[in-house]
Formats: structure tokens, sequence, C-alpha cells
């Protein structure tokens, strides 16, 4: 934007000069938000039967509310690890204020036995266990569960273990947001490096999600204790974040 206006003077009207023309040019820049995020689960364990719940705070308000869950059920498989089933869930509201509940995704893992099902992929876990997942993706092509949030000014994940001490695990609560993990995919080794959050940090969700990239994240739930390696958690996802620009703070910069 530019602005332009012819200043009056007082000691060049000597040479009669009356006025000075003075142009200011000013830009803002604002760098791209999250408005967009598809969760997708790669694997849950564990004996503990377990939700993780995501959480928004629109703009203006004050309290937040659950966007997504991703809920594992024990199949009492009794080995040493156990597998079970994992439904991943789009929470949305509707005209009347109900909440209404899509299924984005399902995987259920079993042992792998002495009689697979053809195609089956088989893993092997650090107990040397083999076992088996079949997803399910609702629709048949989809990628996981995308979960709209350009209208929230904060996000928030939540992990509730029913069994566990204690039975909730937030990443906006400085003692036990040291249980998530977090982690970008190396191109060159195609691993993944997952960071454990250090104790004591409130975690901002929107600047673990890249832009146009995907994240990989992790929980322990609380069967071991932290810190500890990653190999331990239970609970793995995957995001990948779509940005554009929207109302949301951030590092907005004025020149002139």
């Amino acid at each position: 934007a530019t602005a332009s206006f012819a200043m009056p003077t007082v000691f060049m009207t000597i040479a009669r000069i009356d006025t000075v023309p003075i142009a200011v040019a000013s830009a803002v820049s604002k760098p791209p938000a999250l408005v967009a995020a598809n969760f997708k689960v790669s694997g849950v364990s564990g004996y503990w039967n377990k939700t993780m719940t995501l959480y928004g705070t629109q703009f203006g308000a004050t309290t937040a509310k659950p966007l997504m869950t991703i809920d594992y059920v024990y199949g009492k498989t009794g080995d040493p690890k156990g597998y079970g089933t994992t439904t991943t869930s789009i929470l949305t509201t509707d005209s009347t204020g109900k909440t209404v509940t899509t299924v984005a995704q399902t995987q259920v893992c079993k042992l792998a036995g002495s009689n697979p099902p053809s195609g089956a992929v088989i893993q092997t876990d650090k107990f040397q266990t083999k076992f088996y997942c079949v997803d399910t993706m609702y629709p048949a092509n989809g990628t996981g569960a995308s979960i709209d949030v350009s209208q929230m000014g904060g996000l928030s994940l939540q992990m509730y273990v029913p069994s566990g001490n204690p039975q909730y695990l937030k990443s906006n609560d400085p003692t036990t947001s040291n249980r998530l993990y977090n982690g970008l995919m190396d191109p060159k080794t195609n691993t993944v490096n997952y960071n454990e959050i250090a104790t004591g940090q409130v975690v901002d969700i929107f600047g673990l999600v890249p832009c146009g990239a995907t994240a990989y994240q992790a929980w322990e739930d609380g069967g071991n204790a932290v810190p500890a390696p990653v190999g331990n958690a239970d609970f793995f996802y995957n995001v990948t974040g779509k940005c554009d620009f929207n109302k949301r703070p951030s590092d907005t910069a004025l020149t002139q």
C-alpha cells in the first residue's frame, strides 16, 4: 500500500517552497497456516483399551470441542504385546447441535497363527510374535480422517487410558505431554526419526504438523516410564498437513 501527502513547510517558504511531497509504501507478509490435517493410523497395540481425541478451540471461543477420536479395543490375543481393533472417527455437529460420528478408518490386527489370510502382510514384533493388520478405509479410496481446522485457534491431543495412571495424557499438560513422540521421515533412509517431547512442555499441535508434508506421532500409554525409546510406544499414526491463509495469529511482518 502507498500513501502520499503534501507537507507544508515553515523555513523553506523563504525559498518559495511551500510544500514538500512525502510518500510512504508499506507491505504486510503473512505465512500460510495449517487449515486441514489428515490422520491415518499405522499401528496400535497393547493390553489396555485407549482413546485419543483431537480437540479444537474455535476463534473467539473458550471451550474446546472434540474433532476426531481414535479408539483402540484389545482383542484378547494373549501374546506379550497384545493386538486388537482401532477405529478412527470424525466428529461433526449437525444443524440441531447433535454430534455426528463418521468412521474414516478401521484397523484390525491379529496373530498370524499357522494359517493367515491370503495377501496378509506378516509382521514380527520385538517379542518375535508374528501378526498382521487389515485396514479398511471409508470411503474405500479414503486416506484417513481429514479434519478441517481452518476455524480453530488452538488444537490439542488427549489420550484416555482407563487402566493407566494417570488416565489422561494431554499434549497441553506439561506433566503428561512427555508421553508424546513426534518425527519426520528421513528421505535418505526412509526411516522415521522420532523425538520425545521434553518434560514440562506445552505442545503446540499446529507447530508439529508441517505444511504439505507428513509428521509421524506416537504415544506411550503409561505402561512404561519416560523418557524411553519410541519402541516402547504402542499408539502410532501419521498426520499430513494442508496450509493456506486464515485469521489465525502468525508471524506477520510489516515493512515500509
